[in-house]
């Protein structure tokens, strides 16, 4: 592609830059056998993304809760998940410890060298609906290094809405055509392109564990495509 006007690249964060579901899962393992519960973590950190996460901002978009920062849809959803998995004795200490979690996700292993290429040439930011002390934690703990943290929190609303891609880029100073949307996930990309943005389809194969599906059909309409964070920067020509 054709990349002389592009200024800056956002990346989507939770399953493009990081393996949440494996980070969840370690730490969950590591908390059942401290305390002696007997939890599928796998299925624990499925429900916890899936309806604590994703579920949250959608009952956020219909008025069944407020406006609430990601961490807070998580602990909604920890504090059910423990009740039904029958984790009991967590004190409040530990319960946030473990709700941070997602705080402390680690990256794919292609990410901070491809980081640090894609950095040569272009202005690099996150971009995901997590907040931003979430982010910020995120990148400190696993060694990633942004140029500027963005959240869908600066904008009141979460991706896919319109919003936040072009508050991203009002932010950064640039065109919406001079920025490119980088992800694992097509619904983000078709947000961002509403939103004017170009847009770098990453393959991650594995975000969902091994017996996971991942939708990775070609799809024309995206400006690039990769498999991974080193394989775009070489498409980038950087």
């Amino acid at each position: 592609m054709d990349v002389s006007d592009i200024g800056a690249l956002t990346f989507d964060v939770f399953g493009t830059v990081v393996d949440w579901r494996g980070s969840v899962v370690r730490e969950g393992e590591r908390l059942g056998a401290q305390k002696g519960f007997d939890v599928d973590w796998p299925s624990f950190a499925d429900d916890w993304r899936n309806d604590g996460y994703t579920g949250g901002m959608d009952r956020v978009r219909r008025g069944d809760l407020p406006w609430m920062k990601v961490d807070a849809l998580h602990r909604l959803k920890l504090d059910q998940l423990l009740e039904e998995h029958g984790i009991t004795g967590l004190t409040e200490a530990e319960t946030d410890h473990f709700n941070r979690v997602w705080h402390r996700l680690t990256p794919w292993s292609d990410v901070l060298e491809g980081l640090e290429r894609l950095s040569k040439g272009f202005v690099l930011a996150s971009l995901s609906n997590g907040n931003m002390s979430l982010l910020t934690n995120m990148a400190k703990n696993a060694g990633i290094h942004w140029d500027c943290v963005l959240s869908a929190e600066l904008s009141g609303h979460y991706k896919p809405d319109p919003e936040v891609y072009k508050a991203a880029a009002d932010l950064l100073g640039f065109r919406t055509d001079q920025v490119l949307m980088v992800a694992a996930h097509k619904a983000d990309l078709r947000g961002a392109q509403g939103a004017g943005l170009r847009t770098a389809y990453v393959t991650r194969p594995d975000e969902f564990g091994p017996e996971g599906h991942v939708d990775m059909a070609p799809d024309p309409s995206f400006d690039v495509s990769a498999t991974d964070f080193i394989d775009l920067a070489a498409k980038l020509g950087v």
